[in-house]
């Protein structure tokens, strides 16, 4: 086995891994799907079940943060969001799209986990009364990292959009399993173990089999590692498991089959794994595994580039103590 870092390395690596999730480093300008004051431009993917699927790519000024993807739920009484959007400009499109489709309120807001490009846009929602829901370790998630975020977003998003994002926490929080009664609609919140994050929430509908599975289920963007590498491949059996028609991942085409949709990230896991435990027992300082670690997955990923090498530094952190 390499030799154990030190602990003042360790905590360098989790400062800088904590950085790197999601930051714009060298990617094209993107426009935005919608322009000031129009509407996300959703679509029907079941019934009373809307999302928006945003680009593969980074936060910018040009595409407003809207990387990932967004929804929502329409019940007989009233809406639930899942997720807000990487700005308060695409939480404006989304609420906008909403009221394209139905007058009922807005009860819900759910934060899938932590990362701005799902929960920036929180602040669009103030006006609506949305009940903010998330993971149980969501709030000391953001109060740990999004001063953080605030600061780093500012060159790549630009001040106009800065200026209105603001931290929300979740005020309702889920320890492991809570139902919502839309009216007539029920649907399903689950709060998961470390994986992409340690905050990851799920939402199923059990109206129409539907689940937005966040990020713990990325399609054609390559998944991004801020949680824990073994608590998301050992996680993937029950999420195979849930009974869903359908899903909308957080990243990638929408809808998606399932369970079908995990088997591209369950191949990339076990690649990237695989690699990091050879290097490791071969003696590969952890700077030269990253660079060659899962590159046979290259050509099956948008993004790789951006954060391959970020995943392989996390995944040799972990693996290395196993």
């Amino acid at each position: 086995m390499a030799q154990a870092p030190s602990r003042r390395a360790i905590l360098k690596h989790g400062l800088a891994l904590a950085a790197a999730v999601l930051l714009p480093m060298s990617a094209p300008l993107s426009r935005p799907a919608f322009a000031a004051g129009e509407a996300l431009r959703v679509k029907e993917i079941a019934d009373g079940i809307f999302a928006f699927a945003g680009i593969d790519g980074l936060m910018t000024q040009a595409n407003q943060g809207e990387i990932c993807n967004v929804g929502f739920i329409i019940g007989g009484e009233a809406v639930a969001v899942v997720d807000s959007g990487g700005s308060v400009a695409e939480g404006r499109a989304l609420i906008a799209a909403i009221r394209a489709v139905t007058g009922r309120p807005i009860r819900y807001l759910v934060n899938t986990h932590m990362h701005p490009d799902h929960c920036f846009g929180n602040a669009a929602f103030a006006d609506t009364g949305a009940v903010v829901i998330g993971h149980r370790n969501l709030p000391r998630a953001l109060a740990s990292r999004g001063e953080f975020y605030l600061m780093s977003y500012r060159e790549s998003m630009g001040e106009a959009l800065m200026r209105e994002i603001r931290i929300i926490p979740p005020t309702r929080l889920v320890d492991n399993e809570e139902t919502l009664d839309l009216g007539g609609r029920i649907i399903r919140l689950k709060a998961w173990k470390p994986a992409h994050t340690d905050n990851d929430l799920t939402v199923f509908d059990e109206k129409t089999k539907v689940l937005f599975t966040g990020d713990l289920c990325f399609l054609r963007h390559l998944p991004t590692l801020d949680g824990s590498l073994t608590g998301w491949i050992g996680q993937l059996e029950p999420l195979q498991a849930v009974r869903a028609k359908l899903a909308i991942p957080g990243h990638g085409p929408v809808p998606a089959e399932w369970p079908d949709a995990l088997e591209p990230q369950r191949r990339y896991f076990e690649v990237l794994a695989h690699d990091i435990r050879a290097a490791i027992a071969a003696g590969v300082p952890i700077g030269d595994a990253v660079r060659t670690a899962a590159q046979s997955e290259r050509g099956s990923w948008a993004l790789f580039d951006e954060h391959n090498a970020r995943n392989a530094t996390a995944a040799y952190a972990e693996l290395e103590w196993e």
